[in-house]
């Protein structure tokens, strides 16, 4: 009877015990909402990667955050990217960001400044550098995804092209500098008149995207990390 007991205390005590470091999430996704939509429906980027690899990954993900917000509440809220990474021992960031800083923060037009605060043309200053080399700090590897084109018909966001290539090039150019730091562009993935690639809105991707997105991001970690 005393050993019966003690076989339920034990698989109880197991059971209700706090998750260990080694069982803890290792995988952390950050940004906008190309990476929060379709969360709610458990088909978001980060649920992609996490079905594709077997393992969970946490999304902190906000919709409309920036990488450049001076909203301290807000900001602290999530509306600030910085603000979505704590160091808790990630293996891997999976982030987006910059995007809403070009189409809400200034309007597609004259952005010039706003991106060469966000990231000069070396890539080694500005904000996201700075959050970049946090991350990179604590050891975990970065995979920085870029943003889906227009398949060649009408967008509200058609007008950033310019700018958003800009930025992307220099993201670019930061993620060379660090072989811990693996930028992945999205300028090919829709082909040309091509709507499938995107929602209603022409703007965020369809479920079709973030499965594929997804599944390059995992495959990125594969070959980096033999582990998984």
């Amino acid at each position: 009877m005393f050993r019966l007991f003690a076989l339920f205390s034990g698989l109880f005590f197991a059971l209700c015990a706090p998750a260990t470091a080694q069982d803890a999430p290792r995988i952390l996704a950050i940004g906008d909402s190309l990476m929060a939509w379709h969360g709610v429906s458990g088909q978001s980027i980060a649920d992609v990667v996490a079905k594709q690899l077997g393992e969970p990954v946490i999304n902190n993900s906000v919709g409309g955050a920036k990488i450049i917000h001076a909203l301290p509440i807000t900001g602290a809220l999530g509306m600030r990217i910085d603000s979505q990474f704590q160091p808790k021992g990630w293996d891997w960031v999976i982030m987006t960001g910059g995007g809403n800083d070009l189409f809400l923060g200034c309007g597609c037009r004259a952005c010039d400044r706003r991106i060469s605060r966000m990231i000069d043309p070396t890539g080694q200053t500005g904000d996201i550098p700075k959050l970049i080399a946090r991350i990179r700090a604590t050891g975990a590897r970065i995979v920085y995804i870029g943003y889906l084109r227009s398949p060649g018909v009408d967008s509200v966001i058609d007008v950033c092209l310019p700018f958003g290539n800009t930025l992307e090039e220099r993201i670019t150019n930061m993620a060379q500098r660090d072989s811990g730091v693996t930028f992945l562009s999205l300028a090919d993935l829709t082909p040309d008149g091509d709507r499938s690639m995107h929602g209603l809105d022409m703007i965020h991707p369809s479920v079709k995207a973030s499965r594929l997105i997804g599944t390059q991001v995992a495959r990125i970690i594969q070959k980096a990390d033999k582990s998984r």
